[in-house]
């Protein structure tokens, strides 16, 4: 068995499903693909940007009441994020491949990380929007994966949905 863990921002569409396939359809032993969607915490969110501004002294003690807020935007958050997975693994299902989906509150690396090596990948596929000054910076999750990761990493930008009437990029 052949290990591929995919670390996705957002849900594979039709056409990246495809692609990352084809990359394996030469593979002598049966493929499983591992997604891993990252999960924003939104409790740490708001917590960081009010520490961020300097206010937590003012905001801090206001959160408390803002807990049941926090926690039914977080319900939303994971529901969003499972659907994304969820939906993610029956695109590469459908493509007959063996595949199975989770998503993390964790950082995005150190979750790839714990992902590779539960289920021993041998290979990871990150796919993004692009993000050009992290890639400048080498702040993104690809180089991040490689300065962490000891499988080959291969980052794929992903495919944008076509919309109806819009004139196809060249």
């Amino acid at each position: 068995m052949y290990d591929v863990v995919l670390l996705v921002e957002q849900e594979l569409s039709e056409p990246d499903a495809k692609r990352v396939v084809e990359l394996h359809q030469d593979m002598p032993e049966p493929v499983t693909y591992h997604v891993l969607v990252p999960c924003h915490n939104a409790e740490a969110g708001v917590e960081a940007s009010i520490s961020a501004l300097g206010t937590a002294d003012l905001y801090g003690p206001g959160l408390a009441g803002q807990r049941e807020d926090l926690v039914e935007a977080q319900r939303a958050i994971d529901s969003e994020a499972k659907g994304c997975s969820g939906r993610s693994v029956q695109r590469l299902r459908e493509l007959g491949q063996n595949a199975e989906g989770g998503i993390s509150h964790d950082r995005p690396i150190d979750a790839l990380v714990a992902t590779v090596n539960h289920v021993h990948g041998q290979e990871v596929i990150i796919l993004t929007r692009p993000h050009i000054v992290a890639e400048f910076f080498h702040l993104d999750w690809t180089n991040s994966a490689r300065r962490h990761l000891g499988v080959p990493v291969l980052h794929l930008l992903e495919h944008e949905p076509a919309s109806a009437g819009a004139e196809p990029r060249r």
